[in-house]
């Protein structure tokens, strides 16, 4: 489709859909926080739990970057 191969567009599609989903994600855990007048720890409690498990992705993400350099 348009040249690409499907490999391309599956590539891309994880990098910047679930990038993007990512991004939406830190979104609404900031809203969450806001919402419920978390305070300072409370705010970070919540991205420590609820965000933590994206670092896992982008961890992949540069691992493989840097193996592939």
């Amino acid at each position: 489709m348009f040249g690409f191969t499907e490999a391309q567009i599956a590539s891309f599609g994880l990098t910047f859909g679930v990038g993007g989903f990512m991004l939406y994600m830190v979104f609404i855990v900031g809203q969450l926080a806001w919402e419920s007048k978390a305070g300072k720890f409370g705010t970070f409690v919540l991205f420590l739990a609820l965000a933590f498990g994206m670092v896992g992705f982008v961890a992949k993400y540069l691992i493989q970057w840097y193996l592939t350099r």
